[in-house]
């Protein structure tokens, strides 16, 4: 194998990226009661409610057996509730509580403060750049 030059790869840079973010989320819910995959979780909920665990797991990128722990820790927050789908009786569909409602809007302020750190002196057009061409490459990969 030999020694390469220049620049790391892209999937290394979002890789840091990633890490770097979640350090920060980390960091500022530290004293919320709530975790960053809990908060991933929960604003997934946000922007599309009655999800199955198996949904919700894909869409907050967590394995099934580790969003049926986040579920549990979430429902002992009185965050979300789950109830059955009315078009398929062995489903129960997850949506957020009045508590996870309250919470989504205390702390997306804290949410915001990351992403203006880590977009800091973006201007607008690089920032709507940024999120296009991000978006661009999680389709590219979707299934």
């Amino acid at each position: 194998m030999t020694r390469t030059e220049g620049p790391p790869s892209l999937l290394y840079a979002v890789k840091q990226v990633e890490l770097a973010v979640r350090a920060r989320l980390d960091e500022r819910l530290r004293g919320s009661g709530i975790t960053v995959p809990q908060w991933t979780a929960l604003t997934v909920l946000a922007r599309r409610e009655g999800q199955t665990s198996a949904e919700l797991a894909r869409n907050a990128f967590v394995s099934a057996q580790a969003m049926g722990d986040l579920v549990a820790a979430l429902e002992r927050g009185r965050w979300i509730t789950r109830t059955p789908d009315p078009a398929h009786g062995r489903r129960v569909l997850i949506g957020l509580s009045d508590e996870g409602w309250s919470l989504i809007e205390r702390l997306a302020p804290v949410a915001a403060e990351v992403e203006a750190i880590m977009v800091d002196g973006f201007d607008d057009a690089e920032r709507a750049d940024l999120r296009a061409l991000l978006n661009r490459c999680r389709t590219n990969l979707s299934d």
